[in-house]
């Protein structure tokens, strides 16, 4: 399973939907994407240390795999921009190379954003 950014945020905030899914003894991914969203977050806020510190401990776990972006990456990514935009329905860039990556990897996606059940070939978590 993928977490995006929105489950990070909220899971770190301790929102209790995302505890059965984040948990030690289950693997998770996390885009770099993901860290660099959330790194520009923390950035721009007043508690970048703290998000640092909570953000390193998190992927430093053994079930927490980090997934680099590579050549692959980039023809998901082409084919997630065009059914989005032949459908005519766009989202953020940063959500397509996030749709993208749990594609390539065959993961399904942990995340509270509604709008990526646009993307076709995306398999969404329940919460």
């Amino acid at each position: 399973m993928m977490i995006d950014t929105s489950a990070y945020s909220a899971f770190v905030r301790g929102d209790e939907r995302l505890r059965p899914f984040i948990t030690g003894d289950r693997p998770i991914s996390v885009s770099v994407v993901v860290v660099g969203e959330l790194r520009a977050g923390f950035a721009a806020g007043g508690r970048q240390s703290e998000n640092e510190r909570l953000l390193a401990g998190f992927l430093d776990a053994p079930n927490v795999d980090l997934i680099e972006i590579d050549y692959s990456t980039t023809r998901h990514y082409a084919g997630v921009f065009a059914q989005l935009r032949n459908d005519g329905r766009p989202i953020g860039s940063n959500d397509m190379w996030i749709a993208a990556h749990a594609i390539e990897h065959g993961q399904s996606l942990l995340s509270l954003d509604e709008h990526f059940s646009y993307v076709e070939g995306l398999h969404l978590v329940d919460v």
